[in-house]
């Protein structure tokens, strides 16, 4: 026979709730993966305050199995974004939500925008055939590039056994042709522990990033180990940009970011009209 609990166990058990996923600020909790990549934004947001910056999320895309809860599970957690400067906008379809992602790469050319956030991070996400008929609007994106305090993760739900697709697909090589790095989490630990990482590859590298899933770990659950500090991205000193550390003090940090905004619109200007490039 069990021992009978404890009572300050007994009032652990009472204060527990299905909310902990989104507010347990550091510490172990269960989730299922679509829950971890709601909570993913809130982790990133987290790192940019301890570091000093002052940052924003915006999340757009179109639902699609595996990911077909994801942007329900957005909805249900809107409080919680809101709350850390989080916007959660479903695409009308997947190339129109990849265009708005990529507009918030592109603080640079708006001063007044620049004033609100140091960089605007963006998640997008869609089913693998959606994936598909994104890669023009990626290539694009790509090729210009994401903002140094923002970067961009692209979530694709993959079906490689064609349960709920007509055919069986898989997105690596449309996101690799696009000149995308990708990550493939085994876990939904791997989920917020990747996506942080590839988010901070994004502002380094300028890139897109995308982000496999399949059924077996987006719509499984597990307790995982929350904490902004549980990754630490290690960038070589020879090859940091200064406007992407963060400052000790904020006037310093905010010189940091307008050298960079004033780099990036200079290198607009000099770029010749697309007629000339054709």
């Amino acid at each position: 026979m069990n021992a009978p609990l404890s009572e300050q166990a007994l009032q652990t058990l009472k204060a527990a709730s299905l909310e902990d996923k989104y507010t347990v600020p550091v510490g172990r909790v269960f989730m299922s993966g679509v829950q971890a990549l709601v909570r993913l934004p809130l982790l990133q947001r987290a790192r940019d305050e301890q570091a000093g910056l002052k940052t924003a999320g915006f999340i757009s895309g179109y639902r699609g199995s595996p990911l077909g809860n994801y942007d329900q599970a957005l909805q249900k957690a809107k409080r919680h974004l809101d709350a850390q400067n989080v916007v959660f906008q479903p695409g009308v379809n997947e190339e129109l939500a990849a265009t708005a992602i990529w507009g918030t790469q592109q603080l640079a050319f708006a001063p007044k925008a620049e004033q609100l956030h140091d960089g605007v991070f963006g998640i997008w996400y869609g089913k693998g055939p959606g994936v598909d008929r994104s890669s023009d609007v990626f290539k694009h994106s790509n090729m210009a590039g994401t903002s140094p305090l923002g970067g961009v993760l692209a979530v694709a739900g993959d079906d490689h056994v064609s349960k709920s697709s007509t055919v069986a697909h898989q997105s690596d090589q449309i996101f690799q042709a696009c000149g995308f790095p990708v990550f493939f989490p085994a876990s939904v630990q791997d989920i917020l522990d990747a996506g942080l990482h590839a988010i901070a590859l994004s502002r380094f590298a300028g890139v897109w990033v995308g982000m496999k899933t399949i059924q077996e770990i987006v719509e499984s659950s597990a307790t995982v180990i929350v904490d902004p500090a549980r990754v630490t991205v290690k960038i070589p000193a020879c090859l940091r940009r200064p406007h992407s550390l963060a400052r000790s003090t904020s006037g310093a940090r905010a010189a940091a970011v307008r050298r960079q905004v004033t780099r990036g619109a200079r290198l607009h200007r000099s770029q010749p009209p697309q007629s000339q490039r054709d």
